[in-house]
């Protein structure tokens, strides 16, 4: 089990959530737990696993739907399986099998998209995982979990190796993300955490992107708009019942996410949403059904406004709408 402190938070942060993940909790939880096994699409960064535990790792290479079988016969022999690789290609290209094997079947494996969203910037468009959301919160008994910092990655992997269901984890960014966790804290599977308390707007958000509404929300402020946020970790299950108050306290919502705006976050609140009468206005606020111009992360994140100043304009904008008029 790792320790939450300061000093740690800084060290994953450096690594990125893929780093902390993969080359620091993982081999750590395999210490403590001998059934873990992890199986690989040959992605970089795991070597500390596989030179540690060889009798309990494999890399497949470039066959995703191989992966999926591989992992799925370990689970069936009493396994918990990590299955890691670039989210695109994960929940794309394996996705019949995803849904056959683990949705269906409900093996224990733990699915861990690397370069989620759009990390892989200049890669292109091939790498960007702008719909693995929406492919896999579709897929029945599937768990789908977003952290919004390297310390939340690293809770993730022991929260869910405790568990015997499929599990879905996107890791966003590269290396030096935000730090939004410093310290402990209660970290359950399916428990939004609230982080900033306000009267005007809820901003829920998932991934990286809550270091954003963070920032968004402090601009906000300065205007006389006050924000609460809230980190919306696990996308599937939704935290119902915080959501349900956030539906009577606030007039106005915001839903932030590193995704298509189909499909994703902001889709699965307004379905659970639109059971409920006279709940607040919503804006969806990802990756607006568009492919722009390819670049870095912060370039990309820059043409969708996905930054403090983007998010922050956004809601302004709504807010002064008339459609938010009594």
């Amino acid at each position: 089990m790792q320790e939450f402190n300061k000093r740690n938070a800084r060290t994953w942060s450096r690594l990125g959530l893929m780093g902390a993940f993969g080359a620091i909790s993982l081999p750590d939880l395999r210490k403590d737990q001998p059934d873990v096994f992890l199986v690989s699409a040959d992605i970089y960064g795991l070597d500390r696993f596989f030179n540690t535990y060889p009798e309990s790792s494999c890399n497949v290479g470039i066959t995703e739907q191989n992966m999926i079988g591989i992992s799925s016969g370990l689970a069936s022999e009493g396994n918990c399986v990590f299955a890691i690789t670039y989210a695109s290609f994960l929940t794309s290209r394996a996705h019949e099998f995803i849904r056959q094997d683990l949705g269906y079947l409900r093996y224990n494996v733990k699915l861990v998209g690397f370069n989620a969203g759009i990390s892989a910037g200049t890669s292109g468009v091939a790498h960007w995982a702008i719909d693995d959301i929406a492919l896999m919160r579709s897929i029945p008994n599937m768990t789908v979990l977003s952290p919004a910092d390297a310390m939340e990655a690293v809770k993730m992997c022991e929260a869910v190796a405790k568990t015997e269901r499929p599990v879905y984890i996107r890791l966003c960014g590269n290396k030096n993300t935000p730090i939004i966790y410093d310290e402990d804290y209660d970290f359950q599977i399916g428990k939004a955490v609230a982080l900033r308390n306000g009267t005007d707007v809820a901003i829920i958000a998932t991934g990286l992107l809550v270091k954003d509404s963070l920032e968004a929300a402090v601009l906000l402020e300065k205007e006389g708009i006050s924000c609460a946020v809230y980190d919306m970790h696990t996308i599937k299950p939704l935290d119902t019942e915080l959501l349900e108050a956030v539906y009577k306290k606030f007039r106005f919502i915001a839903t932030v996410e590193e995704h298509n705006v189909i499909g994703g976050l902001g889709s699965a609140i307004a379905e659970h949403k639109a059971q409920f009468a006279n709940a607040p206005r919503q804006i969806l606020l990802g990756i607006d059904d568009s492919y722009k111009k390819t670049g870095t992360r912060a370039f990309a994140m820059e043409e969708y406004g996905l930054t403090a100043v983007g998010i922050a304009e956004s809601i302004r904008k709504r807010l002064g709408g008339s459609d938010l008029q009594d």
